[in-house]
């Protein structure tokens, strides 16, 4: 692990990012352990440990999966904003309705209401950038199946947010209106 915090300690490109994490995980580096690395007090390698922890996740799926819980339970913790960037990206894959049904049968096990609380806080919190927001929208819109009072909350919150915010989250609201509007009420 000493050598991988080493190696986050410079600015790093996404091909490098891409191939730390498969060395991760061939040093069998715990992705316990990377998620830990994202809550560094120095934010650089925290932002790079969670660029890293999306990679995996991503591309080494299967190695991720014996943390997802992990992850899920320390999510709300995550205060560094370029971090979070990822985490909720992360987070926005786990609940995809996409997701494969071993990912999807933790999900369904995990009682996410402490989640949707911190997503909603990140979702209206004024220094959340737009990135952030896309994803916490498409997380509270795919956990709305599960929890059906999130797709109300969802639709009052974009329309109290829609004239503070940017072009980019008006279109991604729009997007999202389109997906809940094909749910079944």
């Amino acid at each position: 692990m000493q050598e991988l915090l080493e190696q986050i300690q410079t600015t790093l490109q996404k091909h490098k990012i891409e191939s730390l994490a498969a060395i991760a995980l061939q040093n069998k580096w715990q992705v316990k352990d990377i998620i830990d690395l994202t809550f560094h007090a120095d934010q650089k390698i925290g932002f790079r440990a969670a660029w890293i922890l999306e990679n995996i996740f991503v591309k080494y799926t299967d190695a991720f999966m014996p943390h997802i819980t992990y992850f899920l339970d320390v999510f709300s913790k995550q205060n560094n904003l370029s971090a979070r960037r990822h985490f909720a990206k992360i987070l926005a894959l786990i609940t995809n309705k996409r997701q494969s049904k071993a990912v999807k049968a933790i999900l369904e096990n995990y009682d996410a209401e402490p989640l949707l609380e911190t997503v909603f806080a990140w979702l209206i919190d004024d220094s959340t950038p737009v990135a952030i927001k896309s994803h916490c929208l498409n997380i509270l819109a795919n956990l709305s199946i599960k929890y059906s009072w999130v797709k109300d909350e969802l639709l009052n919150t974009m329309d109290y947010l829609i004239d503070k915010e940017s072009i980019a989250f008006f279109a991604k609201a729009k997007q999202i209106r389109k997906q809940l509007k094909k749910q079944v009420s």
